[in-house]
């Protein structure tokens, strides 16, 4: 078999595999979003708390990863049909979406692991350091912060006949392949949302001697388990992604081979693969997606590591359905008892 036969049937596994894979990450990642910012803001008792809300802020940036960004990835590399090799505004456009958008989700998971820490600290002075004011004005900055950053790459992308749409700037190059992917994206959010969700986590085995309502023992013991495995995910499925992104830059002008081309590809495709997954899995509820064995792990892992969250999420879900049911049966029928929809009998004493 010649090289170039090899190489085209190396791009062809590519291409199938980019296809399949990506769409159930797509769909299953927007419904599990969807679902999870409902259950998160139509909860009482996740108002007004700062990690339900990093965690309702990273399920809206992750929906605009996998709506957005995600569904150009599938175009590029399962269909062929590469707008950034024809439209330098979309080769920019799509860089900086994609740059903006991860970093600040990455930002976001730290100063959730950070704010565990804060709220289940063993010291009243730190507790009070964990607010919802606190977290919004994080999140704000740093939203801030990065797209000001990443307005550099409207100005230094450039797109050229052999390599396509990409960083030819020898300076930008460097900064962006050893200190953007291997400092803000690998070793500074991995190290910080680590280090942090191991001190909760600690902070978590030691809060049953201390004196404090059992409703806030238990979600506290909840929304740390949740961000423990979060950036547990986030670890594994980042890291073969981040590599990837270095490899390629450095070696951008010294592939000439076709197989070692197509071989980059595929390796590639299953990288980013991972990576989406990262987006569509860290907080997706039990979808119906629950068929498929591989990606039933993987996508409701918030359902497994908390069984509370289970049945919030039933809770919330059929107190929505019975309400409905009720204001059409009363439609119907005027006459009829009135039948009480509230929604005191799923409080928080119900689900514990």
């Amino acid at each position: 078999m010649s090289s170039l036969s090899t190489a085209q049937l190396i791009l062809n596994a590519s291409q199938q595999y980019t296809i399949y894979v990506s769409f159930i990450i797509l769909f299953s990642g927007v419904f599990g979003h969807i679902a999870n910012i409902f259950v998160f803001t139509h909860h009482t008792i996740f108002r007004g708390n700062p990690s339900a809300f990093y965690l309702i802020a990273e399920s809206i940036l992750d929906l605009l990863e996998l709506t957005i960004v995600d569904t150009a990835s599938i175009a590029i590399h399962g269909f062929g049909n590469d707008l950034t090799q024809t439209s330098l505004l979309w080769c920019k456009l799509r860089a900086f979406l994609t740059q903006s958008v991860t970093v600040i989700s990455l930002n976001i998971v730290c100063f959730a692991a950070i704010d565990q820490y804060l709220s289940t600290s063993y010291h009243p002075y730190l507790r009070q350091k964990s607010t919802i004011k606190g977290a919004k004005i994080l999140t704000t900055i740093a939203t801030i912060f990065w797209i000001l950053h990443n307005t550099l790459s409207l100005f230094l992308l450039e797109i050229q006949p052999k390599y396509g749409c990409n960083i030819y700037n020898q300076k930008f190059r460097y900064y962006v392949t050893y200190f953007y992917y291997l400092i803000l994206i690998g070793i500074l959010p991995i190290t910080i949302s680590t280090f942090f969700s191991i001190l909760a986590y600690r902070n978590v085995r030691r809060i049953v001697r201390r004196q404090m309502p059992i409703h806030r023992r238990k979600l506290d013991q909840q929304l740390t388990a949740m961000i423990l495995v979060r950036v547990g995910f986030l670890v594994v499925m980042i890291l073969p992604y981040l590599l990837q992104q270095i490899y390629t830059l450095s070696t951008l002008t010294h592939t000439d081979s076709m197989i070692s081309h197509a071989i980059l590809q595929l390796f590639t495709a299953i990288t980013i693969s991972l990576f989406d997954l990262n987006y569509a899995v860290c907080q997706n509820l039990e979808i119906y997606f629950i068929y498929l064995d591989y990606f039933r792990v993987l996508s409701i892992y918030f359902l497994i590591t908390s069984t509370r969250f289970r049945r919030q999420v039933k809770c919330v879900f059929i107190n929505k359905c019975w309400r409905v049911y009720c204001r059409q049966g009363i439609r119907q029928n005027q006459v009829a008892t009135l039948v009480q929809c509230t929604t005191s009998e799923f409080d928080l004493q119900q689900i514990q």
